[in-house]
């Protein structure tokens, strides 16, 4: 451990049952520069190596629509939660600019990337939390989804906070301000996605519950009563629209594929090469050098572990790595498919441990073998970082590509008079609905919200599409429609829709 962490972690406290816990020093304000560098670069490496051009994708499309008047807003799934939407309102309500909601978002993660590690203060030295920043911030899925209108950074953001306020307000029982804090970062995660901060929280919730002591009751509210607030929309919208938050629940388990007993680590590995949704998850494991840092982070956490126990910290490294095991199990082993962007919130906790691993393992050895051990830690980062960058590379100009083959199919429909208003159903529908300024439905799968007689009324009073691979046909009611080759397949057009662009 080096000086600044023993001047840090010098004094500790004990409160019944809890294990120890480092009280944080305040005199540290001289090197808090080191986060506010970590989240600087953080927002410039996203608008450098993402690019604020990039397209909205998919699941974007269906968060902006809800509070933009560019397009009729896209069928609301169950799983899905209204905070990310709200967090782009401020620039989805008034202007349609990509690339200005882009900037926007990622000024507003590098901001909250600084909030989370700052929550941390104290309790590691300026420098672990700042390289715990970095190695979070330098994942390409970190990198990808930050400036994305995705909910699952703010997750992983809200997770880094409420374990950093958590562990600062049960260490100094004094001060009001963390418990605060933990309400507020905690209602962030439920506002994005409620039954994710659950799984983040558990740990604490379970900790709280088994201390029973009085000066822990505030702890508890401000847990529970964070949860409820973030998720009190969420679970209103469940009576209102879905029958209840059973019924809301066990609906977004059927989308997911059922949730139950599902090995999917495997799925996520396949996942770590760029794929944004793996479902179904078949194919080649990516290469090696894509995978290794994930079988080397749990060696490092474990590594984490004996140095704070070592130390008398346990608390400040065994709270973050439980939530984060808690955070992970749901998309590891209760899901039948993968996405990187699933398991977020656990990188994110993992982050502040394994970076006070790594600076152990720099400095701990002797003077003989220090050199040695910094120079191959060295090179595995820079490593580490070379294919971060690669796969981002990759997957920008792959998703940048599928995006702007959206955009020429939309001008294609323009062109066959399908134009605002309108509606588009079938494969890619939501999407290209949204570039074009359409309504979409769909008579079956997760997002079915309509049917084939209702398509067949809308049709004789605006134009409607029916969208295909190319391969696929088209379901009865539009097999007599005009057939119109576009980028990414087949679009089956309405006759009103055809008589209007030829009078156009």
């Amino acid at each position: 451990m080096t000086k600044t962490s023993e001047a840090v972690l010098t004094r500790t406290t004990r409160h019944g049952p809890f294990p120890a816990v480092a009280r944080p020093h305040r005199r540290m304000s001289g090197e808090s520069w080191w986060l506010a560098a970590v989240a600087g670069a953080f927002t410039l490496a996203q608008l450098t190596l993402v690019r604020p051009g990039m397209g909205l994708g998919w699941d974007e499309t269906v968060y902006v629509s809800q509070v933009s008047a560019h397009a009729p807003a896209a069928f609301f799934s169950a799983p899905r939660a209204r905070g990310i939407s709200l967090l782009a309102a401020p620039i989805t309500s008034w202007s349609s600019s990509t690339p200005l909601l882009r900037v926007y978002l990622a000024v507003l993660s590098g901001l909250g990337l600084y909030w989370a590690l700052r929550s941390w203060w104290g309790l590691f030295p300026a420098r672990v939390l700042a390289g715990g920043g970095a190695l979070f911030a330098s994942l390409w899925i970190t990198l990808f989804y930050a400036p994305q209108v995705m909910p699952n950074y703010w997750v992983a953001v809200g997770a880094l906070a409420s374990v950093g306020f958590f562990l600062r307000a049960q260490a100094d029982p004094t001060r009001n301000g963390p418990v605060w804090s933990v309400a507020a970062s905690t209602a962030l995660m439920a506002w994005m996605r409620p039954t994710d901060a659950v799984w983040a929280t558990l740990p604490l919730l379970t900790l709280l519950v088994c201390v029973r002591r009085r000066r822990h009751l505030r702890l508890l509210l401000a847990l529970i009563g964070g949860l409820a607030a973030g998720a009190a929309e969420w679970i209103a919208e469940a009576y209102v629209g879905f029958g209840g938050l059973g019924a809301r629940l066990a609906a977004g388990s059927r989308i997911q594929g059922d949730l139950g007993w599902h090995i999917a680590v495997g799925d996520q590995l396949r996942s770590l090469g760029g794929r944004a949704l793996c479902r179904p998850c078949t194919g080649a494991m990516p290469n090696p050098a894509v995978t290794a840092w994930w079988f080397v982070l749990p060696l490092l956490a474990a590594l984490a572990l004996v140095v704070a126990v070592r130390a008398r910290r346990t608390a400040t490294t065994l709270l973050p790595l439980a939530c984060a095991v808690t955070a992970a199990v749901p998309y590891l082993f209760l899901i039948g498919y993968a996405a990187p962007r699933f398991l977020l919130p656990a990188y994110a906790l993992l982050a502040i441990p394994v970076a006070d691993a790594l600076a152990h393992l720099m400095t701990a050895p002797s003077r003989r073998w220090r050199p040695v051990v910094v120079g191959l830690t060295a090179v595995g980062l820079a490593g580490h970082l070379a294919v971060q960058c690669a796969v981002l590379e990759a997957t920008v100009s792959r998703n940048t590509a599928a995006r702007q083959d959206w955009v020429r199919d939309v001008a294609d429909l323009h062109r066959l008079g399908v134009r605002p208003p309108c509606l588009l159903t079938g494969y890619d529908d939501v999407p290209i609905a949204f570039y074009a300024g359409c309504a979409s439905a769909d008579t079956g799968g997760h997002n079915a919200n309509t049917t084939a007689q209702a398509l067949i009324r809308t049709a004789r009073r605006m134009p409607v599409a029916v969208l295909t691979t190319g391969t696929a046909p088209p379901p009865s009611y539009a097999r007599t429609w005009s057939r119109h080759r576009l980028k990414t397949g087949d679009a089956y057009v309405a006759p009103a829709a055809v008589r209007k662009g030829q009078g156009s």
